[in-house]
């Protein structure tokens, strides 16, 4: 009863003391409902439509003209005629179009023969959704144009117009998008980068608090008065990323809710891992300002090292073992593997193995530095 007792008023206190303490309630309660509201907003507009391009027509035939008009009528290309190549070159390398294309000269001639004939068309890589809006841009119009002829002479050589028409596409192409169903951006990062935001406010939150309490000489408890503190931590983490799971996925549409009880039990996991890690930074770094102050700049490397926008395999060894030490690592692909690709918990079962690893390795050294702190108050 006293060990139970024991765990309970910490767990209460700790709610006492996260609630009175403004700066720890702006990070761990007031941040994540913020960054709900406001990080998702500039990706609101997922399709990308006019997008600048420019033209080269060597051939100057009836048949490059077609094409011309096709793409000019696209919503998704906003049109631009140039000389030559070079000009077009210039223009992209100063932002002023985002791709073009090239119609190169004696088009229509091979056509009309029977010849193979090509249409290049080049787009800035660097922006992958205006390079995915110009290539499909493009690729519509020259398909249209394309199955046009087929149909043109299948029935000059005496074929009916139904069925020259299903003729020319013989292999139809239909492309399904599976998770990201709207093909945009947001719904590509924001469910990533939310576990980050999860972690970091919780992380830097706990550290502060745990920070204010070394200061106050109020650190020093028992084994089952840290399981309540974290635990309290845990239980208010838990919550926001409820907030993000069932308000935020859902207001902004984003895929969500593939195996809803899958990523409940990820939370569960997670929060007390990130909580965790929080009071081992908070008995490190003794002072309350510096938690934040050292903190607040690793979210970017954090979120590189993750291996969600940059292939892991790519970084350095170095970072590809010291990466394991952070809760988002596992955690990301793990979190939207659950909630917007809908796989089994089994099938995640190595993401959750990492958390709890880490969240023994994390709680081990808790006890080091209590132990240490232990050891300085003797002496």
């Amino acid at each position: 009863m006293t060990s139970i007792k024991g765990f309970f008023s910490s767990f209460i206190q700790t709610f006492k003391d996260v609630f009175t303490d403004s700066g720890v309630v702006l990070m761990i309660v007031i941040a994540p409902i913020i960054y709900g509201f406001f990080y998702p907003w500039p990706y609101s507009s997922e399709v990308v439509n006019h997008v600048p391009v420019g033209i080269i027509d060597y051939d100057n035939s009836d048949l490059s003209r077609t094409i011309v008009r096709y793409a000019t009528a696209t919503p998704q290309l906003d049109t631009e005629r140039f000389v030559n190549e070079q000009a077009a070159q210039e223009a992209m390398w100063s932002n002023k179009i985002a791709g073009y294309m090239i119609i190169p000269s004696g088009l229509e001639q091979r056509v009309l023969s029977g010849k193979q004939a090509n249409v290049s068309v080049l787009a800035n890589g660097s922006y992958f959704i205006l390079n995915q809006r110009v290539q499909m841009g493009f690729l519509q119009s020259i398909s249209t144009v394309s199955a046009g002829i087929k149909i043109k002479k299948s029935v000059a050589q005496g074929a009916y117009q139904p069925i020259a028409e299903k003729i020319s596409q013989a292999l139809p192409l239909q492309i399904i998008p599976l998770y990201n169903q709207n093909e945009g951006y947001g719904s590509y990062v924001v469910p990533a980068v939310s576990i980050i935001i999860l972690q970091q406010t919780l992380m830097m939150g706990t550290a502060m608090l745990v920070g204010t309490w070394y200061e106050q000489k109020r650190d020093r408890t028992s084994v089952r008065g840290w399981l309540g503190r974290i635990a309290a931590l845990s239980a208010i983490s838990f919550v926001m990323g409820c907030f993000f799971y069932g308000w935020v996925f859902e207001i902004q549409d984003y895929p969500r809710g593939q195996n809803m009880l899958g990523s409940l039990l990820f939370l569960l996991l997670f929060c007390p891992t990130v909580a965790t890690l929080g009071c081992v930074f908070g008995l490190w770094f003794r002072q309350r300002e510096r938690s934040l102050q050292i903190l607040i700049f690793s979210s970017l490397p954090i979120l590189f090292i993750s291996g969600y926008p940059w292939p892991a395999n790519q970084l350095p060894e170095v970072l590809q073992i010291l990466r394991w030490l952070v809760p988002t690592t596992p955690g990301i692909n793990t979190s939207v593997q659950l909630n917007q690709m809908g796989a089994s918990v089994s099938q995640v079962a190595t993401g959750f193995y990492a958390l709890a690893g880490l969240l023994v390795f994390y709680f081990i050294l808790l006890l080091l530095f209590r132990w240490r702190d232990a050891q300085k108050v003797v002496s």
